[in-house]
């Protein structure tokens, strides 16, 4: 049965309100996106830094770190996954969800205990659904997350790597969090946070500026003191680098889909408008066909008096 016109006009008028809503989003979206990537721009030549600092010390010492050393048997380890605190965001966290289920099965065949770490309340609403248990979680800062919510959850994880076995510690950490490629990509990727796997120094990171003799390296107070604040350091700027990256991320994903249902709905108040416009056509044509009839039938009266 085709709708009457009070009922086109009446979902016209509430796709309209939606449009306007999702357009709304999509614009703030699109004004906090340039912040967040800037942001995540900006922590990359610290990182890099940081990177070079813990692979100077781990390479010219002989002490045997924890956190550096691979373990001697892996038994538990511990998946870290960054989602969004909100919806709307297309795939963001589903696939981000996704990503860190696959890297648990992949861990649990290989023998291993799994715990879980949730930052965002889509993974723990996701989780706690299907009765998953988690380890920690943490929520209410996604879009905008700041350097203490990264220590807050670095401390979490150093304190949970750092624990004996039997006490429930872990003997590694994976992070599953979201690379924002391009404004349009955004691919969830998994990192082996802990123990770090240190990479050798190239051979022209060897030599002196001057000369062709190896730099030579002396660590105040000792190696192991600086190696202590170096990892420590190293652990909470890579939280706080997936923290940014996936805030980004997420902000580039609601945009995108705000976009996409702007769209939608833009083209469904177009098809809404068309049946309208056939709906009062047809509706004037009924009207003009019966004031024509009525006109004949009184006409066809007079005739016959």
């Amino acid at each position: 049965m085709p709708a009457s016109l009070r009922e086109l006009r009446q979902r016209k008028s509430s796709v309209t309100a939606t449009q306007k809503i999702t357009k709304a989003m999509e614009l703030i979206s699109a004004s906090r996106i340039v912040k967040a990537d800037r942001a995540a721009r900006a922590a990359l030549p610290f990182t890099s830094v940081l990177n070079r600092a813990v692979a100077a010390v781990a390479n010219h010492t002989d002490i045997e770190h924890p956190l550096t050393q691979e373990p001697k048997q892996r038994r538990r380890a511990a998946v870290v996954m960054f989602t969004s605190d909100r919806g709307l965001a297309g795939g963001y966290s589903t696939n981000a969800i996704k990503m860190a289920l696959r890297l648990r099965s992949k861990l649990e065949s290989e023998g291993l205990e799994v715990d879980i770490y949730v930052s965002g309340r889509k993974g723990q609403d996701f989780l706690g659904f299907r009765e998953i248990p988690v380890s920690d979680g943490w929520q209410g800062y996604s879009e905008s997350p700041t350097y203490d919510d990264a220590q807050v959850i670095s401390e979490a994880l150093m304190e949970s790597f750092l624990k004996p076995f039997e006490e429930g510690g872990v003997d590694e950490i994976y992070a599953v969090y979201t690379r924002m490629v391009s404004m349009l990509v955004q691919e969830p990727r998994v990192r082996r946070m802990l123990p770090i796997e240190v990479v050798e120094e190239g051979a022209d990171t060897e030599k002196a500026v001057e000369g062709d003799q190896p730099l030579q390296y002396a660590f105040e107070p000792d190696a192991e003191t600086v190696l202590d604040s170096l990892l420590d350091l190293y652990v909470r700027n890579r939280v706080w680098f997936y923290l940014l990256e996936s805030a980004a991320s997420e902000l580039a994903s609601r945009q995108k889909a705000m976009k996409s249902a702007t769209d939608n709905a833009q083209q469904l108040i177009n098809s809404l408008t068309t049946e309208i416009n056939q709906a009062r056509q047809a509706q004037i044509t009924q009207e003009i066909t019966e004031i024509v009839g009525g006109a004949s039938a009184l006409t066809e009266a007079d005739s016959a008096e």
